[in-house]
């Protein structure tokens, strides 16, 4: 089961042939980030807690629940998926032309408890791209950026924002995928 109502988490799971259900679970992300930075812990330690937060809302004992979350850290800085398109640009302009890492937490429960979990920490590096290519990219994108936590979705047209980027495709959009799979197989959940 997958605890996530992100549409991309979705198509990647499908995509590798896996069956599953969806169950989106609510949690208070932004208080849960609050209470993490408050004790000192990086964006490894939060984005872990914030998949497990996810996967242990689900009470089935009998299914194996995935839970994943994403952080964007540039400079020391976390990021939010922006609230609306002023704040979306404001995001874009304050990456460009720097690199910044995507902290993607997957984690697996069963009966009550963690089972397997792996971070993937990709790293893209966004170009020093004109305003006006920040204006097409954002009238192309439309209310779509608003679903992303860097304001851009890199299986479209935001791929265009990047000179560089390092890790595995998946984990940028979200789930680390071929951990996940050496898990499931590894454990006999899917084959071998």
């Amino acid at each position: 089961m997958l605890a996530s109502g992100s549409v991309t988490r979705r198509v990647l799971m499908e995509a590798a042939g896996l069956s599953f259900t969806v169950k989106p679970v609510a949690v208070d992300e932004a208080a849960i980030k609050e209470a993490m930075a408050a004790d000192g812990a990086d964006a490894t330690e939060t984005a872990l807690t914030l998949a497990d937060a996810k996967a242990m809302r689900v009470r089935d004992p009998d299914v194996l629940v995935i839970g994943c979350d994403q952080l964007l850290v540039c400079d020391g800085a976390w990021f939010d998926k922006p609230p609306d398109r002023a704040a979306a640009r404001a995001q874009l302009v304050q990456l460009r032309g720097r690199p910044h890492e995507l902290v993607t937490a997957v984690t697996c429960w069963r009966g009550g408890r963690s089972v397997w979990h792996h971070v993937a920490r990709p790293v893209l590096a966004m170009r020093a791209f004109s305003d006006t290519f920040l204006d097409t990219y954002m009238e192309a994108e439309g209310e779509a950026i608003l679903s992303s936590v860097g304001s851009y979705r890199m299986e479209g047209l935001g791929m265009q924002l990047f000179d560089r980027v390092e890790g595995e495709h998946a984990a940028i959009l979200g789930l680390p995928m071929l951990p996940l799979l050496g898990f499931l197989r590894q454990h006999g959940i899917i084959p071998s």
